[in-house]
This record gives C-alpha cells, structure tokens and sequence, in this order.
C-alpha cells in the first residue's frame, strides 16, 4: 500500500522588515536604497532603477515644449514639482529702496524657476 504524504505548511514565514526609525543626520542615496528594497522585497539594484526612471519622467515632464504648457510632476501624497520659465529683464533705473538714490539695476537672463509644493500627506507627516 501506498502512502499519501501532505504537503506541510510552510513553517517560514516572510520575515518582516525592521521599523524605519528616524535618522540622526540625513540619510545618503545608499542608505536610502538599502531601507527601500528591505520595506519593499525588491533588490537593491531595482530600487535605484525606479529612482532613475522617475528622473527620467520628471525630466521630461518639467522640460515639456511650448510657453504655456502645465509643467508638473507630482509624486502622489508627498509633493508637486513645478517648473516656470520666467523671461528676460532689461536693465532698467529705480529708486534704491535702501540709500533712497537713483540706481541702474542690471539686466537678468532668461530663466526657469522650479517649485516645490508639500501635498496634505507630506504636512500630516510632520
């Protein structure tokens, strides 16, 4: 006669990862890697390609064209990345609001000004 055999329950159960406790000093790109791909089960080397991916993404869609394009990236409960050009200035002649003397103030460059708005889960964290 042959005998059934039952499969056993796994007795290994999936360790859980430590509590992320606060940091003294600011934690450097390693650390945060390695504190991600324990909470999460992913390799360390995949943590880094989803921080360079959404690098990527935010790059492109700050960089969109056209004047009047919305450049936002959100990164969803945490922040909003705006990114607004801001047009050249030419030299112009004021009032120096210290001295109350007549001034040339320089002219300035086209820029692009990038923005950093906390989302309500951010502000709830701290």
């Amino acid at each position: 006669m042959a005998k059934k055999t039952a499969k056993k329950a796994s007795s290994s159960k999936t360790a859980k990862a430590p509590k992320i406790a606060a940091s003294g000093k600011p934690r450097k790109k390693s650390e945060l890697y390695t504190v991600i791909a324990a909470h999460t089960g992913l390799a360390r080397k995949q943590v880094a390609q989803v921080f360079e991916v959404m690098g990527q993404v935010m790059a492109a869609d700050l960089a969109k064209p056209g004047k009047d394009s919305p450049k936002v990236f959100v990164v969803p409960g945490l922040m909003k990345v705006t990114s607004r050009y801001k047009p050249a200035t030419p030299q112009r002649k004021g009032i120096d609001p210290f001295t109350k003397q007549e001034k040339v103030f320089k002219a300035k460059p086209a820029s692009t000004a990038i923005k950093i708005r906390p989302l309500k889960a951010l502000k709830a964290m701290v």
